[in-house]
């Protein structure tokens, strides 16, 4: 700026010097024109450059201008590399900007910005999912207008962020249970944090009736075998009966040792999601086995058919194949009433795929049973099955072994004419 106030300088002693010169030769009017003349000089180009900066002003190319000479270069120089200079930061903001946003619309996590009157000013994609809204439609609405579940209300009123809200049956289907918590910043505004929580909830109340039911199943056996001991200690018995209070004792105990054995397989296979080991496993050993236990476990009650249609063997873990298929089997017996048929068969299908059967005439399943059945302990009739020693925890321990297989277990079930539980292998585990 100095070099330019200089050059101005110049001109207007070079215009005195010629005024002077002018009226010392032709006159005082002469060197008035000379003067005005030489002076006017330079406004008349500073007055075309301002006018060729306002027209850059105006369509925002000042940094694309040509730059003019004399005194006027410096300061459109200048001028144009603040311009860039004041645009490369403004670029550089707006870029910060849409990573924030970006990375707020990547996160897991409902995020809403609210105002000092609780209006919404943001939100991501995942917040207008949890709450059904529209950024576009409701931005500036207060959020307690579009929220109105008391108790989000009441959060809101109360300003104390210190503990997060639970809010349940959120969601388009009522679904989802919603863990948020608000943060106050800046001035009086506040960020909403909303996260997923129900699968958190799920489980918890999965880990809540798995307790409650372990303890119901063990109770029963426990206080049983606790009378029979008071009965034995404070009673003088005969021998027979004795032994017959022994005998009842022994199946409690025997029925709690299976409980616990269903337990620990459940848990070690819920802990090893990794698939099973590809060994050959021969499956008319396992079918021979298979009738033995069977017509062990009906005492002679039932007819069985055991057919192996193939010669195809299964690749995977020998001892989780076997409790599977034995707890399909032990089911069938336990639910078909006495001089029922069961009919047990390995075969490939005709897309390559193996297929274990269990099929039996027994009282069938409603059908509204039918998707719950690999539950833990959910029984259709829970009187019949403790009566005939089952756990409830065979069905869930059939569907880990299953997947661990890639295998598929399908129920079929007529009320009145009996059952059909399968497992299809697909032909990767099969070995000829």
């Amino acid at each position: 700026m100095i070099s330019a106030l200089s050059r101005f300088t110049f001109l207007i002693s070079l215009a005195l010097v010629a005024a002077f010169i002018t009226l010392y030769n032709w006159g005082a009017e002469y060197a008035i024109f000379v003067g005005v003349f030489l002076l006017s000089v330079p406004l008349v180009y500073s007055f075309i450059n301002l006018a060729r900066l306002g027209k850059a002003v105006q369509s925002d190319s000042i940094e694309h201008m040509p730059l003019p000479s004399g005194f006027w270069e410096e300061v459109f120089f200048r001028l144009q590399r603040l311009v860039k200079t004041l645009k490369q930061r403004m670029r550089n903001i707006e870029q910060q900007h849409e990573n924030f946003i970006e990375a707020f619309q990547a996160s897991p996590n409902g995020i809403l910005m609210l105002d000092e009157s609780d209006q919404i000013e943001w939100c991501n994609s995942i917040a207008e999912r949890f709450f059904g809204l529209s950024f576009k439609r409701d931005v500036m609405q207060r959020i307690n207008f579009l929220i109105r579940r008391p108790e989000f209300i009441q959060y809101l009123n109360k300003r104390n962020f210190d503990e997060p809200l639970l809010l349940e049956r959120m969601g388009p289907d009522s679904s989802l249970s919603l863990m948020l918590q608000a943060f106050p910043f800046g001035n009086q505004r506040h960020l909403l944090l909303v996260q997923n929580v129900t699968d958190l909830q799920k489980a918890d109340a999965m880990r809540r009736d798995f307790v409650a039911n372990v303890s119901h199943e063990m109770r029963t056996p426990i206080t049983v075998l606790m009378g029979f001991l008071e009965t034995v200690q404070s009673l003088e018995l005969e021998k027979d009966q004795r032994d017959q209070y022994f005998e009842m004792m022994m199946s409690q105990a025997q029925r709690m040792k299976s409980l616990v054995e269903d337990l620990l397989t459940l848990a070690n296979l819920e802990a090893n999601a990794l698939p099973a080991a590809t060994n050959q496993v021969n499956v008319e050993t396992l079918m021979a086995l298979l009738k033995n236990d069977a017509e062990a476990l009906s005492h002679g009650n039932h007819s069985f058919t055991f057919e192996v249609l193939d010669k195809n063997n299964l690749l995977g873990d020998e001892r989780e194949i076997l409790s599977a298929f034995s707890n399909l089997v032990s089911n069938a017996i336990r639910y078909t009433p006495d001089a029922g048929a069961i009919h047990v068969k390995w075969l490939v299908n005709a897309d390559g795929q193996g297929e274990f059967s269990v099929m039996d005439t027994g009282p069938g399943i409603a059908a509204e049973h039918l998707s719950r059945l690999t539950e833990r302990f959910y029984r259709v009739d829970r009187s019949r099955s403790r009566d005939t020693g089952g756990t409830g925890l065979g069905l869930a321990i059939v569907k880990h072994i299953a997947s661990r297989h890639q295998a598929q277990l399908t129920i079929e079930s007529i009320p009145g004419k009996g059952s059909t539980f399968m497992l299809r292998f697909p032909k990767e585990r099969l070995s000829s």
